[in-house]
Formats: structure tokens, sequence, C-alpha cells
């Protein structure tokens, strides 16, 4: 079976796997998976699942990876050398932040739905529309203080990661702990797009609330780049803050409805990665406990 081998002395900061002539098939099938995941863009709902989605394929092929003979015997072989616990690390880290992003999702889905039975059942009722309306934007403040902690706690392990060197290292392991590290820095890239989605932390327009809320309700008007996630909390906070707007209940609802089916989308892709995860981490521990 052909070796895994880079083109260079490799450190974590070299950005792609060069293949022997006669690569195994895997290896190639995971850098394909990266360049993709690279490459794609956006921060809608769609986007993000549809890169949750590439995130699982590249997560089954590493795993498949996990599994040749040669893959197995190199770590086995290392398991005492600190890069490799740093890939041990890494696996658990994924862990904790998909965790964290499932966690999130749940909680602002039930918060949804929360309202959304309330719109049903007090249409009319101002006052327990106000009051339930409130409850969930204290409820996403709450969602949002969990979600900066991780998005603080992502950018300090990205800046203070520190892998150790590669030198005098054969080359197949420094092949497959450099593509496994290339995994982790892309995993956590998505987990922090998806967190930054649920958060709605993205540049504010320096117009009223109002005037967004009015650009929504036009669909003439340009606002393709604000998501679902956004929509509906400009949409509340104009409720509370300007009950002479009388927005549409109608309106509201069909917000709801289309953010609903948007979380349950990323929760379905988000659940999909975590058993991908557990695989990955348990395949690794029992390698390392050869």
């Amino acid at each position: 079976m052909a070796a895994f081998v880079l083109n260079r002395t490799a450190t974590y900061h070299a950005r792609s796997i060069s293949l022997p002539s006669r690569p195994h098939p895997l290896t190639v099938k995971v850098e394909e998976q990266l360049n993709r995941l690279r490459s794609s863009e956006g921060s809608s709902s769609s986007s993000i699942e549809h890169n949750l989605a590439g995130l699982k394929d590249l997560h089954d092929c590493v795993d498949d990876l996990l599994q040749l003979p040669l893959t197995q015997q190199v770590l086995a072989r290392e398991k005492s050398d600190k890069c490799v616990n740093e890939v041990l690390d890494g696996s658990l880290r994924m862990l904790e932040v998909c965790s964290t992003s499932r966690d999130v999702l749940l909680q602002t889905k039930e918060c949804v739905q929360d309202v959304q039975s309330v719109l049903r059942r007090k249409r009319g009722d101002e006052l327990g529309i106000d009051n339930e309306v409130a409850s969930y934007l204290t409820s996403r403040k709450q969602v949002n203080k969990a979600i900066q902690k991780c998005l603080v706690d992502l950018k300090k392990i990205e800046s203070k990661r520190v892998f150790s060197a590669f030198f005098e290292k054969d080359h197949n392991v420094v092949a497959i702990v450099g593509m496994l590290r290339e995994v982790e820095a892309m995993s956590l890239s998505l987990f922090e797009s998806l967190l930054s989605f649920v958060s709605g932390s993205r540049p504010r327009s320096k117009s009223s609330g109002w005037c967004v809320v009015s650009k929504l309700m036009n669909p003439k008007r340009n606002c393709a780049h604000i998501c679902e996630m956004e929509k509906v909390d400009h949409v509340f906070s104009e409720l509370i803050s300007h009950k002479s707007c009388n927005l549409q209940i109608t309106y509201v609802q069909k917000q709801l409805e289309t953010l609903e089916l948007s979380i349950s989308g990323l929760e379905a892709s988000l659940e999909c990665v975590y058993k991908s995860l557990i695989k990955t981490r348990v395949s690794l521990l029992n390698i390392l406990s050869q």
C-alpha cells in the first residue's frame, strides 16, 4: 500500500497534503473534502447545513483512514509522542464544541416553539404576546452569552495552539498527523460559523430598527444577507419597543416557522457530525490503547 508523505519538511502551517505517485484513494478523498470545505462560502442556514453535511463526510473519510493497518501501525508506534497526543486532545475539543452547538440549537428551537404556541393561543391578547416575546428575547441573551464564551474560547485555541515540531519524524507520521490537524482546524472553523449564525453576530445596520423590519417585510428590497435568526430578533425587538407599528401576526408566524425549519435542518446535520466525531475518537482511543 502506498505510504502517506508530504512534499516538504512539514509543520502545521503546510496547507495541503502532497501525495505520492500512487496515493491511497482515502488520502485523496480526505484532501478533496477539505478543499471543498475551504472553498465553500456563505453564512445562511442552508449553506451552513450544506457544510455540516460535508464535515460529516470528511470525518467518515478520516475514520475509514484510521481503519487502515498502516495508519494504525504508525499511530500506535508513536502513541507516546506529543504530536499524536495533540491529535487526541483535538478530537475531544471538537466533541465539546459540537456538543455546545447542539445545546444552543436545542434551546433556541424551544424558545421559538414557545412563542409560536403563544401566538396561536393568544392572538389579540397583546399582553400575553408581549410577555412571551420578552421572555424569548431574554432567553436569546442567555443563549448568546454561552455562544460568545464558546467563540472566545475558540479564538484562544486558535491563537495559543502550538504544535510539536515534525522534525526527524517518519513521513507517514507527518502526513497522518498533519491531515488530522487540518481536519480539526476545519471542524472548529465550521462550528464557529454555526455559532455565529445562531447568535446573529453580524454587523448591524446603522439604520433604525424599524427601517430594518420594513425592509424585511418588503421582499423587493435587498435583504439577502440578513439571516433567519436576525429577522426574528429584529421583528421581536420592534414588537417590544414599537407597539404602534402593528406588525402582522401572520408575518411574525411565518418568520418563526422559517426559523424553526432552519434550526431543525441544522440540528439534524449537526447530530450526524456528532456521531461521526464520536466514532473517530473511539477509533483513535482504540489505536492508542494498543
